[in-house]
């Protein structure tokens, strides 16, 4: 089931060409079933490989099964060569399907490292060594520009924290730019991963918790406050809080919006009720993205179409949009001209074309 599967619109053809930049995107989250497939064909077990049953168990059901499905797919990442394959095959499909330029793709070592314990897993410097090994991959043969954002899954405590920290201090790589903190949030408190964030920031890496989707905007506030984030994941909640989204657009603190997955975790009821809109009115800096796209049953081209709904944007509406996501980034600033320009000759030429989008 598509979470958002609004019609296709005009904008569709545009869309898909438009060069753009993802901010908010998890690594074995954009495992797509083809990947999986061979994935599950390396490792048997519960995943199933035959592409009918694949198609079938990530079909969207709930956020029971989404975590069912994320999991099972974790486990799956096992090897350096898992790495290798699963970057390299999302690198991709994010290039020849969504027209990225750009992705900072949150990473969560932790999951696959901290098994090596127990005699599975890898150690991390393995991980590392695989995913930068892809990341020249992926750059050379799509010319997509990866980078990394490691986040703590806040479900694990502060050990998980302890541990991702040392991940990021200890074995970074220039391609490392955030650190951040995915997971569940009731029953996560922020405060106590502040020792974390402050030494990751004065580390020089960006802060880019999740923060406010399933819970109030307290929980906004303390990443802002206690964890100094410099751009929010999900946000959602803000729009409870004049003050916040005051305070968001005076400081001019990006959120980064991803509508499916709002409405697949029941953070919004309805795409109707979805706070972009009040975000965008506030004067909020928002930029769209995917976050965990085929467990979603959606794509970055697809969020795109739903955020110009919402917004009632047209083409010109849509590219500023992909032009924030860049400059929202933290990518080098030549980096950031050179796709801004992209983005300007692209929609330059589509006012110019005979028919919707470009050919």
């Amino acid at each position: 089931m598509s979470i958002s599967a609004p019609a296709e619109t005009s904008l569709a053809p545009f869309i898909a060409r438009l060069p753009k930049a993802e901010l908010h995107v998890h690594h074995v989250g954009s495992a797509s079933p083809r990947i999986v497939s061979e994935l599950a064909e390396r490792h048997p077990g519960t995943v199933p490989s035959d592409p009918e049953a694949l198609r079938r168990f990530f079909e969207f059901r709930d956020f029971a099964h989404f975590v069912e499905v994320y999991l099972a797919v974790v486990d799956l990442v096992r090897t350096p060569e898992d790495i290798r394959y699963l970057t390299h095959e999302i690198g991709r499909e994010m290039a020849t399907g969504q027209g990225l330029r750009y992705a900072e793709l949150t990473c969560t070592p932790y999951t696959s490292v901290r098994p090596h314990e127990e005699g599975k897993g890898m150690p991390i410097e393995a991980y590392t060594e695989a995913l930068e090994d892809a990341r020249v991959a992926v750059e050379r043969d799509f010319g997509l520009l990866l980078r990394w954002i490691y986040d703590i899954p806040g479900e694990a405590g502060v050990p998980s924290a302890d541990a991702t920290l040392a991940y990021a201090l200890e074995h970074r790589t220039d391609a490392l730019v955030g650190f951040g903190l995915g997971g569940p949030e009731i029953g996560v408190p922020r405060p106590q991963f502040q020792p974390h964030f402050d030494a990751a920031r004065a580390a020089g890496l960006h802060s880019v918790p999740h923060a406010g989707e399933t819970t109030g905007p307290e929980t906004i506030w303390h990443a802002l406050d206690l964890l100094g984030a410099e751009r929010i994941g999900h946000g959602t909640s803000a729009a409870q809080d004049p003050a916040l989204l005051a305070h968001l657009a005076e400081r001019g603190i990006p959120l980064e919006v991803c509508p499916s997955s709002n409405i697949a975790t029941r953070a919004v009821a309805t795409l109707a009720e979805h706070p972009i809109r009040a975000f965008r009115d506030a004067g909020v800096v928002v930029t769209v993205n995917s976050d965990d796209p085929p467990m979603f049953g959606t794509t970055l081209n697809r969020e795109y179409e739903v955020a110009a709904e919402l917004l009632g944007l047209d083409e010109a509406g849509v590219a500023e949009l992909a032009r924030t996501a860049v400059r929202a980034s933290f990518a080098d600033e030549a980096v950031k001209a050179r796709v801004v320009a992209e983005i300007d000759a692209y929609a330059a030429a589509a006012r110019t074309a005979p028919g919707p989008g470009m050919e």
